[in-house]
């Protein structure tokens, strides 16, 4: 679940003189056991998902897969919040609420956003699924979100900054647009966070920015690390739910993420399925 802090320069002035969370390896060994079970999780809701399928049927399936692991989801209840994981189809960005109505079709495209507790530690990722035969285009846009995310994770390395990070999966966002003839917005108002203890904590990471700025990237900081990118302008509007976020001009969007620590031999992918 993305965290969602305003832009670029409210961000890097939010978390001066803050205390971040440091992992010991131990700690980052706990959490992987988190990020196993999410991964287990989402590939779980990749295989049900298909064209006449709910998504309050993917939440069900997600929420027996975490308690059947030992875990709990960590999105269910959070600040009022209805469902184990966050479905947003086509236009919707972010915390798109699972409902028994919405049912996927062939073409649809849905980012689904996963977390679980498991011993007091919390794991947090997103992928974008293709329901069947979608078009070149969506492809294309969701590809390039994960590109990006890939992008950032490389750029998580031991002695640099937070920003970094922001402005790998930038510039893999702008790569990607120039290399398919498209236009891709990035979204600001959403962005990464750090995660341990909690699921959202300091310091809140933007996706896009000038590199080397920001927190000092040392062993044990562990970021969940998510870029949101739209077909067309990155500006949002929130549904009367209070939760689905949408994109202003109707067009669709994408979301990827991983929870990756930062270690010593440089980033650690947490989520990642074993």
């Amino acid at each position: 679940m993305t965290g969602g802090r305003g832009g670029v320069r409210g961000a890097l002035a939010r978390f001066r003189g803050r205390d971040i969370e440091l992992k010991t390896p131990g700690e980052i060994e706990a959490m992987r056991a988190a990020g196993i079970l999410v991964a287990r999780t989402l590939a779980a809701v990749r295989a049900l998902a298909a064209p006449g399928v709910s998504t309050a049927d993917l939440d069900a399936l997600a929420e027996t897969t975490i308690r059947e692991g030992d875990g709990v989801p960590s999105f269910l209840g959070y600040h009022g919040y209805p469902a184990s994981i966050c479905a947003s189809v086509n236009d919707q960005i972010v915390h798109g609420i699972p409902s028994a109505a919405q049912v996927l079709a062939e073409g649809d495209i849905i980012s689904v956003d996963c977390g679980a507790v498991v011993d007091g530690w919390h794991g947090d990722s997103a992928v974008t699924l293709e329901i069947g035969a979608v078009s070149e285009a969506d492809h294309q846009l969701s590809a390039a979100c994960e590109e990006s995310l890939y992008a950032g994770i490389a750029a998580a390395l031991p002695g640099g900054r937070l920003t970094d990070i922001s402005h790998a999966v930038q510039n893999a966002v702008e790569k990607a647009a120039n290399r398919d003839r498209a236009d891709y917005g990035i979204v600001a108002e959403y962005g990464g966070h750090g995660i341990g203890t909690s699921m959202h904590m300091d310091p809140f990471l933007p996706n896009y920015g000038d590199p080397g700025h920001g927190l000092r990237l040392r062993p044990g900081v562990v970021l969940a690390i998510e870029p949101m990118i739209t077909a067309g302008e990155p500006e949002t509007r929130e549904l009367e739910d209070g939760w689905t976020v949408v994109t202003a001009d109707g067009k669709r969007a994408v979301h990827w993420e991983h929870t990756v620590a930062i270690t010593d031999d440089g980033p650690r992918v947490l989520t990642a399925a074993p």
